[in-house]
């Protein structure tokens, strides 16, 4: 399974990430490139522990659920409503914006999947390995929605 913490995969987003130009036009949804890029930047604050979550009602705390969600199951492209934690950083610079998203990436691989991580807002208790997984597929959903 794919993984933020594999360094392969990792250096693969990032080079996608690098082709998103910000006035790309989304395949779905309604949130334009700068918008992505500060979402997942929200996202992996809170993946480190330094920003909170608001816990999300679902299915997918539940073991089967969650690892068909995890690892199975093709992401939605619309319906589901991140926590609205995730939505807090308003674009500024597009390189600046880019460029602190790729330090986040980073601080995760640096820490690496071992020791304790933070509750998901829809998954509840998650592994490191698990929050590899996570990572790497929400990217790799976002990088998508923008032809990269």
């Amino acid at each position: 399974m794919r993984t933020l913490f594999d360094r392969t995969c990792r250096t693969d987003v990032l080079a996608r990430l690098e082709r998103v130009q910000a006035e790309a036009r989304p395949r779905w949804g309604r949130m334009s490139a700068p918008r992505m890029v500060v979402h997942l930047g929200d996202q992996m604050r809170m993946t480190l522990g330094s920003a909170p979550w608001t816990r999300m009602p679902g299915l997918v705390r539940y073991p089967g659920y969650k690892q068909a969600a995890l690892y199975w199951l093709p992401w939605p492209k619309s319906g589901i409503q991140g926590p609205p934690e995730a939505f807090l950083t308003a674009p500024t610079d597009w390189d600046a914006d880019r460029a602190a998203l790729v330090q986040l990436v980073e601080r995760l691989a640096a820490r690496g999947p071992e020791g304790r991580w933070p509750d998901h807002s829809h998954f509840g208790s998650l592994s490191g390995r698990q929050w590899g997984v996570f990572c790497y597929r929400h990217f790799d959903h976002h990088l998508r929605q923008f032809d990269a």
